[in-house]
């Protein structure tokens, strides 16, 4: 991924001595087909086998819990419990103001945009990909299903790299590669060594219900994995709608890269 710039460039150049795919220069044999999600001509007709998650996925609130119950919460170890509590202390000494160390507008990745409130999310399926569509932020997502591994010289990303298969009518994700700057709660940081996998599936009992299973494992930054399952609610006649945060980013950033307040 990091050469992905040279590699342009030397296509490029070479563009005269190179095949299209499928397609054979005078006397030379044609290219085999090659399937996935960068060769989807063709390939479409496969999609009709998928569940139907179709429509706006719009997350549900959490139940109450019942007289003794309690969530699982991220345990964190070491360095980063350290970190965690100064930064519950300077929350109290500042009155609940949150510092942040990144720009007013910067989405929150993941995690944390697998379930933002009140912005909905969309599934796109096409050959070899589903895409992930969210209207908070107008953040969009892929996740690999051809086959591919994640890649050697992996690029971290507040995305990170997702690779999926099916089980069934469930969609299994693995994402790796996840910078350092997004976080697993309010003032809760993680390791380069996160890995998340999520179980996406519909509500056996309720077809418009979408549960998302995930599992947040970080040897570094965590005693063990953390569990969390969001549900959401299907919308079928709704449409995302824009969302331009630098309309109204008006937040001061200081010398140090931290957003104030005015």
């Amino acid at each position: 991924m990091k050469f992905r710039a040279l590699f342009c460039a030397v296509t490029l150049g070479l563009a005269g001595h190179l095949l299209v795919p499928g397609v054979a220069s005078a006397g030379a044999p044609a290219a085999p087909q090659k399937i996935g999600a960068a060769y989807p001509k063709g390939a479409y007709a496969s999609l009709n086998v998928l569940p139907d998650w179709g429509g706006v996925w719009v997350l549900s609130r959490p139940k109450p819990l019942a007289p003794g119950e309690t969530r699982e919460r991220p345990v964190l170890k070491g360095e980063y419990a350290k970190r965690y509590e100064a930064w519950q202390q300077e929350v109290r000494d500042n009155n609940g103001v949150v510092r942040k160390e990144t720009s007013n507008c910067m989405p929150p990745g993941m995690p944390n945009m697998l379930a933002t409130a009140q912005y909905p999310i969309e599934f796109l399926f096409t050959p070899g990909r589903v895409t992930t569509h969210h209207e908070a932020w107008m953040q969009w997502r892929s996740i690999y299903t051809d086959g591919r591994p994640h890649p050697e010289d992996l690029e971290p990303g507040i995305f990170g790299h997702s690779t999926g298969r099916w089980e069934g009518g469930t969609l299994v994700v693995d994402t790796i590669g996840i910078k350092t700057v997004t976080e697993l709660g309010a003032g809760i940081k993680h390791s380069p060594k996160l890995h998340i996998v999520e179980r996406i599936h519909l509500d056996p009992k309720d077809g418009n219900t979408l549960m998302l299973e995930v599992t947040m494992d970080d040897a570094e930054a965590l005693q063990q994995p953390y569990h969390v399952t969001h549900t959401f609610k299907r919308e079928r006649d709704w449409s995302l709608m824009e969302f331009i945060c630098a309309e109204n980013d008006r937040n001061p950033v200081n010398e140090s890269g931290q957003s104030s307040f005015h």
